[in-house]
């Protein structure tokens, strides 16, 4: 498989290379120049398929022959390693719980598919690698677990400043050994750009080789397709129509990955980008008009993205045609009030607890379907509730249990170094600690 950059059509590169540079020239990101489609008898026997199964088929034509088949089953093995539940919530909205890894975020499948490819690739080879990414609250946590002690690799993480929760904290700055933690004075936007300044900075890549662990990377984007499918899977021995699938939506590349999917032959209704009140891409779909602004701060913290960098990704899809893209995808913006009042609901009267993420896929779901009465779907349950007390213990009233897995993490001490959103004060860092 070979992938192209968005910017720079010219630049051509394999798949081991994409995922060691992470992006192409001028921060282009890297698309494949084929959508290989997945065999009709794989689709129409998912449910006899198990979850490991339905990992390398997903991902086997994009790997192509650069890692073998046998380590490629191991690495999507350990990928999809635990427990991907699509749970009913009512008779026309189900879940699909991706918080059930080591922390309780969807990003753990991307993160860990991504470390383990980055590892082998790296394996024979004498450099160190900086995995530079900036997170709005999950990616972070994945980043760090995923590549955490992994030899060749130094990870350094920047996130804004009070606009994580205290969970989603302990994961980034708590590890310590390989991973660095950078608290940025600024918002997810502000992170975001100073890691894609490293990245066109000649003296830090004289220096220094950078990739990044962010979904603009194709190793971590890619293997987001495979949920839908462990999905679809639960879903077709439920139902004979096709779902609404509804995406929490920030950056936009987990519904990219969904749609990419779909682009290969998983049937799918509609798709809906739930969105806060970072309404951008719901904007568009109104307008036609893409205008990015300044990230807003709400509940859904991981979804407080202004300019959303996967976007570029789904307009590749659809061949840059407007009409095609909104008859396939539709896009809500949710308010905190609207997110609080769904949480509330939901648990009062399903006894289900979402969290803010998920709540404003839940409340994006139920519009569309009091639209288009007949139709049923799912959501992504994108975290667990635990990672955002602020939020959901005003609706139930009591403190959620920490799973025990997270026990330890939180008693270890927060190691962090601060910056203001100055390119200046980021690259003494990484030139002088890294």
């Amino acid at each position: 498989m070979i992938y192209y950059n968005l910017k720079d059509h010219q630049e051509k590169i394999d798949f081991k290379n994409a995922t060691i540079k992470g992006q192409g020239k001028e921060k282009g990101l890297f698309f494949p120049e084929n959508i290989p489609q997945f065999n009709e008898e794989f689709i129409q026997n998912l449910p006899q398929c198990s979850n490991e199964e339905i990992a390398y088929q997903c991902m086997k034509d994009f790997v192509g022959d650069e890692i073998p088949s046998e380590i490629l089953k191991e690495i999507v093995a350990e990928t999809v390693s635990f427990e991907i539940p699509l749970v009913k919530i009512n008779e026309q909205i189900s879940v699909l719980e991706l918080f059930h890894g080591p922390t309780l975020a969807f990003k753990d499948i991307g993160a860990r598919f991504m470390s383990r490819c980055l590892s082998y690739f790296l394996k024979d080879q004498q450099k160190k690698v900086t995995v530079l990414v900036a997170t709005s609250g999950d990616t972070g946590g994945a980043v760090a677990h995923g590549f955490y002690k992994i030899p060749q690799i130094n990870v350094v993480i920047l996130y804004p400043k009070n606009r994580v929760s205290p969970v989603q904290e302990k994961q980034l700055t708590a590890l310590g050994e390989n991973i660095s933690a950078i608290e940025v004075n600024g918002s997810f936007d502000d992170c975001q750009n100073l890691v894609k300044q490293a990245f066109s900075d000649q003296e830090i890549n004289s220096q220094l080789f950078l990739t990044s662990a962010n979904s603009i990377n194709i190793a971590r984007w890619l293997p987001q397709q495979i949920y839908y499918l462990i999905a679809l899977k639960q879903w077709i021995q439920q139902h004979k129509e096709h779902p609404v699938i509804c995406v929490p939506s920030g950056n936009f590349g987990n519904i990219c990955a969904g749609l990419l999917a779909h682009f290969r032959g998983m049937p799918a209704d509609h798709f809906i980008a739930a969105c806060n009140d970072n309404h951008v891409i719901p904007d568009y779909l109104k307008t036609q008009k893409f205008e990015p602004h300044q990230a807003v701060p709400t509940l859904s913290n991981a979804m407080d993205v202004g300019n959303p960098s996967n976007f570029v990704r789904i307009l590749e899809l659809f061949g840059n045609q407007f009409d095609s893209l909104k008859n396939t995808v539709s896009a809500y913006s949710v308010n905190d009030k609207e997110t609080i009042n769904t949480i509330t609901k939901v648990y009062q009267k399903y006894n289900y607890l979402l969290d803010p993420h998920t709540a404003v896929a839940f409340a994006s779901l139920e519009k569309y379907l009091e639209e288009n009465p007949g139709k049923k779907g799912f959501i992504l349950g994108t975290a667990h509730p635990v990672k955002f007390p602020d939020a959901v213990e005003k609706v139930i009233h009591t403190s959620i249990q920490i799973p025990g897995s997270l026990n330890e993490l939180m008693k270890k001490e927060k190691k962090t170094v601060e910056i203001n959103s100055d390119f200046e004060e980021l690259k003494r860092f990484l030139l002088h600690k890294i």
